[in-house]
């Protein structure tokens, strides 16, 4: 018999709790369900499939990654807001390992779900706006989030995977990581020749 209230927000509510405590991989329906209190065939009521829940998982986390920023970074601009952007991304991460993942993950979603989230969308404005505090155009402003892209997820990456095992302090590092990707977006270099667009 299906809880009464049982609602796709709710299954994927519990599905990203899941993925936090135990990893997105092992996340499963049956899981979900017993964690839930109902009967696994209860579940596809309210998601098709583990695909399309694990969808919902990175379209929630998206919204959810995607608030932290903006609240970090209102009112701020150059290094301050690239320093609160990237705490906020490398805090969710730490504090929603599984739920950030999903983000990370190759998932066939729901178009249409992906086409109502707002998080995905806005993610991208405000990635491109600060960009654009730098004075970066196009093709730039396309570099340089993809680079900063590649920084901020393969250094939590790597922290979660416990690939810093030095000395130092991982907080030094990217707080040297961060100093160095401002000086760089201050001075992005020209395009040479060969470059296209």
């Amino acid at each position: 018999m299906a809880r009464a209230g049982l609602t796709a927000e709710r299954v994927t509510a519990a599905g990203a709790e899941l993925a936090d405590e135990a990893g997105l991989d092992r996340v499963t329906m049956s899981q979900v369900a017993r964690r839930l209190g109902v009967k696994d065939a209860s579940l596809y009521t309210h998601v098709r499939n583990l695909e399309d829940l694990r969808g919902r998982i990175a379209l929630l986390a998206a919204d959810e990654k995607t608030i932290r920023i903006a609240e970090a970074t209102a009112g701020r601009s150059g290094k301050d807001a690239l320093v609160a952007f990237a705490n906020a991304w490398r805090d969710y991460a730490h504090r929603h390992p599984g739920r950030y993942a999903a983000t990370q993950t190759p998932i066939e979603i729901d178009p249409v779900l992906a086409a109502q989230a707002p998080g995905p969308r806005r993610a991208v404005e405000l990635t491109y706006g600060m960009l654009r505090g730098y004075g970066l155009a196009e093709p730039d402003l396309t570099d340089a989030v993809r680079l900063l892209r590649s920084t901020f997820h393969g250094f939590v990456a790597l922290e979660a995977a416990g690939g810093f095992a030095h000395a130092r302090a991982p907080q030094s590092s990217w707080l040297r990581a961060l100093d160095a990707l401002h000086t760089l977006l201050e001075h992005w270099p020209p395009h040479g020749e060969g470059d296209s667009a």
